[in-house]
C-alpha cells in the first residue's frame, strides 16, 4: 500500500501521535513521494539502526574465545594458502615490485569487505524476520544496521592492512588519499548486489547458503591474489568483472603505485550507485509482500 499522508491522533496521555493513512494506489504511481519517503525513513531509522548494530555486534562476538580476531582471520587464512604456494614455487606471480605476501593479504582483506557487503542485506533481513510483522518501523533501518557491521569489521581489518604495509616496508604515497573513495565504492558495489538478491533471499534460504560458494569461485576469477591481466581469458574476465577494477584500484591506492584502472573504476561506481538506488526502491516495494510470504 501507498502511504498517502500523516496526521496527528491524540494518545491516552494527551500527546499527539503520528497517524499514517494508507492508500491502495501502487507506490510507483507517485515516484517523487516514494523517493521522499525512502529518504525520510533512512533519516528516521538511524538511531534504530545503531541499536540493531550494537545488538548484533554483541551477539556476534559474545560466545567466541578469539573475539574480534574472527573479523580478519578468514581472509588471512585464505591468503596464507596462496602465499605458501608462491613460496614453494608452485605459483610464480609477478606483482610489480610489491612483496607477494603483502599483495595477497591486501587483496583477500579487500575481497572479504566486498563479500561482507553482499551478505549484509539478506543477512540483516533474516535476523530481523521475528520483528518485521510485529513492529512498525522504518525497514531501511535493518539495512543500515547491517552496513554498520560491515564498516566496523572493515575498520578492524584496516589495522591488519597497516601492519602488513609496515612489516613489508610498503610506503604509501599521495594515492592513499583515494583509498576511502575506493573502499566506499567497494562497499557500495557489494551492497547493491546483496540488495538486488534480498527479495529472493527473504523467501529462500538457499540463496544465502549459496553466496559463500559463488563468491569463493568468483574470487579466483578476480585479481585478488594475482595482478589484473589484459590478455587471454583472464583479461576478458577482468574486463567484464565489475569488482576487478575496484579491488585493483583500492590496492593500488594503498601500495603507492599509479591508479591504472581509474576510468573503469568510475564507470563501476556510477553503475553501483544507480543499482543501489533502484535496489532501495525495490526493497521498499517488495517488503510488504515479503513479510506476508514469510509469515510474519
Amino acid at each position: 500500500m501507498n502511504p498517502k499522508k500523516s496526521t496527528q491522533s491524540p494518545s491516552s496521555s494527551g500527546e499527539e501521535l503520528p497517524l499514517r493513512v494508507y492508500s491502495p494506489e501502487p507506490l510507483l504511481g507517485h515516484p517523487v513521494t516514494l523517493i521522499k519517503n525512502i529518504g525520510k525513513d533512512l533519516m528516521a531509522g538511524r538511531e534504530l539502526a545503531w541499536r540493531l548494530f550494537i545488538r548484533d555486534l554483541s551477539a556476534q562476538y559474545r560466545q567466541t574465545y578469539l573475539g574480534y580476531v574472527w573479523a580478519f582471520l578468514p581472509p588471512l587464512v585464505a591468503s596464507l594458502t596462496f602465499i605458501f604456494l608462491n613460496s614453494q614455487g608452485i605459483l610464480n606471480i609477478d606483482t610489480g615490485g610489491i612483496p607477494y605476501p603483502a599483495f595477497a593479504m591486501m587483496g583477500t582483506l579487500l575481497w572479504q569487505v566486498f563479500v561482507d557487503a553482499i551478505m549484509c542485506p539478506p543477512s540483516a533481513l533474516t535476523l530481523a524476520k521475528p520483528m518485521l510483522a510485529k513492529i512498525n518501523f522504518p525497514r531501511e533501518a535493518i539495512l543500515m544496521g547491517g552496513l554498520y557491521m560491515v564498516i566496523f569489521n572493515f575498520l578492524i581489518r584496516l589495522l591488519l592492512v597497516a601492519a602488513v604495509m609496515l612489516w613489508w616496508g610498503i610506503a604509501p604515497s599521495l594515492t592513499v588519499l583515494f583509498f576511502p573513495v575506493a573502499i566506499a565504492v567497494l562497499l557500495m558495489t557489494g551492497f547493491c548486489i546483496g540488495l538486488a538478491i534480498t527479495p529472493i533471499a527473504g523467501l529462500y534460504g538457499d540463496v544465502t547458503r549459496a553466496i559463500p560458494m559463488i563468491t569463493g569461485f568468483w574470487m579466483l576469477l578476480t585479481p585478488v591474489v594475482y595482478p589484473s591481466r589484459t590478455e587471454g581469458l583472464a583479461g576478458i574476465l577482468a574486463t567484464w568483472n565489475p569488482v576487478a577494477p575496484v579491488i585493483t584500484t583500492a590496492r593500488e591506492s594503498l601500495s603507492g603505485v599509479g591508479l591504472s584502472q581509474l576510468a573503469t573504476f568510475g564507470v563501476v561506481a556510477c553503475i553501483a550507485l544507480l543499482v543501489t538506488f533502484i535496489g532501495l526502491v525495490g526493497f521498499r516495494i517488495t517488503m510488504p509482500h515479503l513479510i506476508a510470504r514469510m509469515g510474519g
